[in-house]
């Protein structure tokens, strides 16, 4: 009887065993898994620092697109809310210094002429349409006394405001008018062709009143107003040079926070600014901005921290600082105190949070590597930062001291499900010595001692880094049974400038040299598999797997996508006009014809290439058109090496709609398991030197 008794126990016992396996076994990641995720992007300390305003993104498959909507997360992380659920999507979430209103950005039904700012009332009620203003709305900034707003507004486009009255009367629209065109930069992705005549002007805005003046009475092009802390002026962005295409650096401004101002110029066409939000000190008196290198080397550039008095007596000055780091800078601010600056470091890998002491000269790194921070705002003492992590979806984090405290967790119950690749840091040592450092994750499940198929996946830019952060495309890939090796070749970031400017006139060189070397250092550990070796990228990733294909005949599999083939084809087809001209020159040059052919090598000689490849692009891609694929397809069809050619329609450079989405992982792990994971894969090609 105690016999039968302890094996019912027993056969209970095991079955809730297997029971609590079942429920905690994890599942590899999948693209059903894509909707699923959670964009936690863009948070705003409430002014008391009690609360986080924020933006979530998901992908609406039904719909076959992305919907955003406002959040707010308690500082202490114990309360979480939806604050908006609009139909359309709502964005750029903002306090009212005086913390009675969160507004945010949104083209809800009801504002006809696109994206109007939004207030919704924290004592409680529905949001309500704020502005009402003819163009696109491009941002807003609250004033400090919360009575009016600085907002930035393209000038609107007369053809469409026809046609949207016509429609609305139920008529038909007219048919669109030819394009005249006759800047030096004519187009520009995502845009499309620039036209003369349209600006953007920053715009004062009363909250009480509704009216909305400009604020000053130039003709040029203005951006990224910032109040001063007594909200006496305000400081911008404009470019006043006598072609503004030719010369795109913008110079900082100031003016009186008054309607009809004349701005005054606080920095010359000399200090090129690199973008972005100048920051005031809290005294009024100094504001810091970023400078950026001169034009030849735009495509490799770095930032650097500058200060300028505010009323412009002092000559601008960079902070040496900064400088001595040899490291890009970005999102710098004054400390409350106005003795420090807080900005962050993008440093082989990591971006990590740092402190500069004026008085010493000091740089402090607030937080040890590896570690990807962004998004860092502070209110009332508190920060916030987005950050996450190889196998952590990027979510909300305050700083708190050196460490960081998670406060969302939208996608925390999606990760804990999902079995995943690990990824660790490594290096190599390229063909003249210089150290190469890349990231390779592992096969999910992977077995110590097995050789698997490696994908070489290559980052865009070349101006970029690949780092320690969730990347879906690794842990896909790694879900398959693929190692996944991401490099960051000389012209990434991160390195410094010598690093960085070493490809420039001389692209598919070094890279080429950097990229063969990580992948020698993989294969000899004894984790790939040198018969099963594949490799893609898109933009410039795209270009140097065109490059890798020609150079050697290792490579069993490419994905190009977004891609070049004959360079100088692109000269005033994309939108880098401004690079062709200054880093290589024109083509009637013949020291810059040479080098234009000997960029164009993938396609000058395509009978090299033997690597069944994919190539892929967008329709409307203005960045890197799709004639570059469609060259580099011709070639290889005619050449009778296996090809196809995928073109997304209305695709811009980045794909966005859901379904290509999709459909571009299916097609790239398809084309790699043709040729990767056959039984005679290791028979398909033969070997090149490197170049």
């Amino acid at each position: 009887m105690l016999t039968k008794t302890l094996s019912r126990i027993l056969i209970v016992t095991l079955a809730l065993a297997t029971a609590l396996s079942a429920q905690t076994a994890k599942r590899k990641i999948t693209l059903d898994d894509l909707p699923r995720f959670r964009e936690v992007r863009d948070p705003q300390l409430s002014p008391d620092g009690e609360w986080v305003a924020y933006v979530v993104s998901a992908i609406d498959a039904k719909e076959d697109k992305s919907a955003a909507h406002i959040w707010l997360t308690s500082f202490d992380g114990k309360t979480t809310k939806q604050m908006t659920a609009g139909e359309e999507s709502e964005s750029a979430p903002r306090w009212s210094p005086d913390g009675k209103f969160l507004s945010f950005t949104s083209s809800r039904k009801g504002a006809a002429k696109g994206s109007q700012v939004w207030l919704l009332p924290l004592a409680g009620g529905e949001a309500v349409q704020l502005t009402d203003v003819k163009g696109r709305l491009q941002s807003y900034e609250w004033s400090p006394d919360s009575q009016r707003l600085a907002l930035v507004i393209g000038d609107p486009d007369p053809e469409a405001e026809e046609n949207a009255k016509l429609t609305e009367a139920g008529g038909k629209p007219k048919p669109p008018k030819p394009i005249v065109l006759d800047r030096y930069k004519f187009k520009q992705d995502g845009q499309g062709y620039l036209r003369s005549g349209r600006h953007s002007y920053v715009y004062l805005f009363e909250v009480a009143t509704k009216k909305l003046e400009r604020l000053t009475t130039g003709k040029w092009d203005e951006a990224a107003p910032v109040w001063s802390p007594d909200g006496a002026r305000i400081a911008f962005t404009s470019n006043h040079n006598a072609d503004p295409d030719r010369e795109p650096e913008a110079q900082l401004f100031v003016a009186e926070a008054k309607a009809g101002e004349t701005e005054k110029a606080l920095t010359a066409p000399g200090n090129r600014l690199a973008g972005g939000r100048a920051a005031w000190s809290q005294d009024n008196k100094w504001i810091a901005y970023l400078e950026t290198d001169e034009r030849k080397w735009g495509a490799y550039s770095m930032s650097y921290i500058a200060l300028v008095s505010s009323d412009g007596a002092a000559t601008p000055m960079r902070v040496k600082a900064t400088d001595a780091l040899d490291r890009s800078v970005s999102a710098a601010q004054f400390s409350t105190d106005g003795k420090s600056l807080y900005f962050t470091v993008t440093d082989d890998q990591s971006v990590y949070p740092a402190r500069l002491n004026l008085a010493a000269g000091k740089v402090e790194k607030l937080m040890p590597p590896p570690i990807v921070v962004s998004s860092w705002n502070r209110a009332a003492d508190r920060a916030v930062v987005m950050s996450g992590g190889n196998k952590q979806y990027n979510e909300i984090y305050s700083m708190e001291g050196a460490s960081l405290r998670q406060l969302t967790h939208h996608n925390d119950a999606l990760m804990a499900e999902l079995e995943l690749g690990d990824t660790e840091r490594v290096s190599a040592t390229s063909k003249d010595g210089t150290v190469v450092n890349s990231l390779l994750t592992y096969p999910a499940g992977y077995v110590k001692g097995t050789k698997v198929p490696l994908l070489l996946r290559i980052h865009g830019g070349p101006n970029g880094q690949d780092q320690p952060s969730f990347n879906f495309e690794r842990q896909f890939f790694a879900a398959h049974g693929y190692a996944v090796l991401n490099v960051n070749y000389r012209g990434s970031s991160g390195r410094g400038q010598k690093f960085s400017r070493a490809i420039a006139s001389d692209w598919g060189n070094l890279e080429v040299q950097d990229l063969h070397a990580a992948v020698d250092a993989v294969v000899k550990s004894g984790i790939a598999d040198p018969d099963r070796l594949g490799v893609g990228g898109w933009s410039y990733g795209g270009i140097l797997t065109d490059y890798l294909i020609e150079s050697d005949n290792r490579f069993k599999a490419a994905t190009s996508g977004a891609g070049t083939a004959f360079t100088v084809s692109y000269y005033g087809t994309d939108h880098y006009i401004i690079q062709y001209d200054n880093e290589i020159g024109p083509p009637w040059n013949p020291k810059a014809w040479e080098t234009y052919q000997k960029l164009s090598y993938p396609f000058l000689h395509a009978d090299r290439i033997k690597t069944p490849t994919l190539f892929l692009g967008g329709e409307k891609d203005f960045n890197v058109p799709i004639s570059g694929s469609e060259q580099m397809y011709q070639a290889l069809r005619s050449l009778n090496v296996d090809t196809q050619l995928v073109i997304y329609p209305n695709e811009n450079h980045g794909i966005s709609r859901p379904s290509y989405v999709r459909d571009r992982y299916e097609r790239y792990l398809a084309w790699y398991d043709k040729y990767l994971k056959k039984a005679n894969a290791a028979a398909a090609g033969g070997a090149q030197p490197a170049r």
